[in-house]
């Protein structure tokens, strides 16, 4: 792998958790956000909770069910997500909820006759029939909450599945020697009745670190089952963790350099999972008491400005295009002015690719994108480079949580991504009143700041003017001149070329223009 792909795979990670009327998750990795999460007391449905459900009305048509879970719209349930020991599952639900199972263990509990691959719901569920289902997809613009009824609880190390004897291992575990190890010993732990997936993590773990995981999942069944004999229809009967240590849960290793909180109450839940999964690593967590905010600190709030909008800047001066349809999203790789500083095309090609497929990486698990998503990439005509990208597209999304298939890119310079949706995208918005005009709105003053300074980059690569005069809207112009360094030193000091900022009464918000030194406009 070449040194410039080496340079640019970094692994250090931040979990920054701001408290408030919401609790704000922010994973940074190099200090860039890649993750943002929101715990709204208010959203009541999410990926992994559980219910029991009322079967409203099973369709042969669709081959699938509409399920009462206490939503307004009634969530989606396929034949093909009821699971194969759907009727051992009704079986034990009938049992529990009648008080005639009190034994929650499933290792006597006779199970039932898997149902066909290839079946009919109708001959499985009928209408106003009590179900145990699982939300696998959150409700959707007017869709509601998709859901399965192949239950699984999962674990820092495993997951469990009850009504099934299958003892599976992640994907990503790529040794062949580690994954037999790892099926070896939970086979010598699991108990009769139920199947056990091992996550990634696991990888190395030793049989007493699993078992422990182990015996919390089946407390975690026992006080689900618990709750069943007096449930009402619908009702969630087990909720996620917390979203701290749900995140803690997926996302957490050994590249993790710090965990900020803001609050007393998260950092004893944080330091209190900690001390569970990882008890070496506690110290990495810390209460921040600074009078500047939390996500101000981290230059969170920044970001957020700067991340969500339809342009994209990136270093060397390149940017990306995104757009979003009904049926997919489309990116756009733009190399701004780099081929006057590069010594051919194909290099700038591959550098600019590079930067990009960084930013792409970031991009999709920022917003949460899933579906079919187009990325436009330079094109390159060396096929050694055109691998070299694929290669690197998969390693930067490596440790995205959401399924997704990266095809390699066509000779037209498209690559092709299928994303797993099971969340809404998350769209901020950027724009703000305008303050010449407050019937209109424009982009928040920090996006306009990084635009000037992507122009500024461009004009600077020509190496024509060694004074350059910026004027501007008098907020703007006070922004870049305020503090010490300013933004104006800064960028002055960066490139050794003097620039000044001049404010202009008569200009718009949105407007600015770039000057030579004896002022004649240059763009």
């Amino acid at each position: 792998m070449s040194l410039l792909i080496l340079n640019l795979i970094k692994v250090n990670k931040e979990l920054i958790i701001r408290s408030g009327t919401s609790t704000d998750f922010a994973l940074l990795k190099d200090g860039k956000l890649i993750e943002l999460h929101k715990e709204d007391e208010t959203h009541k449905f999410s990926v992994g909770d559980i219910y029991i459900a009322k079967i409203r009305k099973p369709v042969a048509g669709l081959n699938a069910a509409f399920v009462n879970i206490g939503y307004k719209k009634d969530a989606f349930l396929h034949y093909h997500d009821l699971g194969p020991q759907v009727l051992s599952s009704l079986q034990f639900m009938k049992k529990v909820c009648s008080g005639k199972l009190t034994n929650y263990h499933l290792e006597n509990f006779p199970t039932e006759k898997d149902i066909p691959k290839n079946g009919v719901i109708t001959d499985v569920l009928k209408p106003n029939q009590p179900l145990l289902v699982q939300v696998v997809k959150e409700p959707i613009s007017t869709k509601g909450p998709r859901i399965s009824s192949e239950i699984s609880i999962a674990g820092r190390y495993i997951v469990l599945v009850p009504f099934s004897n299958r003892v599976s291992v992640s994907q990503k575990v790529s040794s062949k020697e580690e994954k037999d190890r790892l099926k070896r010993l939970v086979k010598s732990i699991r108990p009769k009745g139920f199947g056990v997936i091992i996550r990634t993590v696991a990888e190395g773990k030793k049989v007493a670190e699993l078992d422990k995981d182990l015996q919390q999942l089946l407390e975690r069944w026992k006080s689900m089952c618990k709750l069943l004999v007096k449930a009402s229809l619908p009702s969630q009967i087990l909720g996620e963790v917390n979203k701290a240590s749900s995140i803690l849960r997926d996302v957490f290793n050994d590249s993790f350099t710090g965990i900020y909180v803001d609050s007393q109450e998260l950092y004893d839940q944080v330091n209190d999972y900690l001390l569970e999964i990882a008890p070496n690593k506690t110290s990495i967590i810390k209460l921040h008491q600074n009078k500047v905010p939390l996500f101000e600190k981290f230059g969170i709030e920044r970001q957020i400005k700067t991340a969500f909008g339809k342009t994209v800047s990136m270093t060397k001066g390149a940017y990306l295009v995104i757009e979003h349809t009904e049926a997919l999203h489309v990116i756009d790789v733009n190399s701004g002015n780099r081929s006057n500083r590069s010594r051919n095309q194909e290099e700038t090609a591959l550098e600019v690719n590079l930067i990009s497929a960084k930013e792409v990486a970031r991009q999709l698990r920022l917003r949460d994108m899933g579906g079919i998503i187009v990325v436009d990439f330079i094109d390159m005509n060396k096929a050694e480079n055109r691998k070299a990208l694929h290669d690197f597209l998969k390693v930067e999304m490596a440790d995205d949580k959401a399924k997704h298939n990266i095809l390699p890119p066509s000779k037209f310079g498209l690559v092709q991504i299928t994303r797993q949706r099971v969340r809404p995208e998350t769209n901020i918005k950027t724009r703000e009143k305008n303050p010449s005009n407050n019937s209109l709105e424009v982009e928040a003053p920090i996006v306009l700041i990084n635009r000037i300074e992507v122009e500024l980059k461009k004009l600077l690569d020509k190496k024509q003017d060694k004074k350059i005069i910026i004027t501007a809207h008098p907020f703007i112009s006070a922004f870049l001149k305020q503090g010490f360094p300013s933004l104006r030193l800064k960028w002055s000091f960066e490139n050794k070329v003097w620039i000044e900022v001049q404010p202009r009464d008569a200009y718009t918000y949105l407007e600015y223009h770039f000057h030579n030194k004896t002022g004649k406009k240059i763009y």
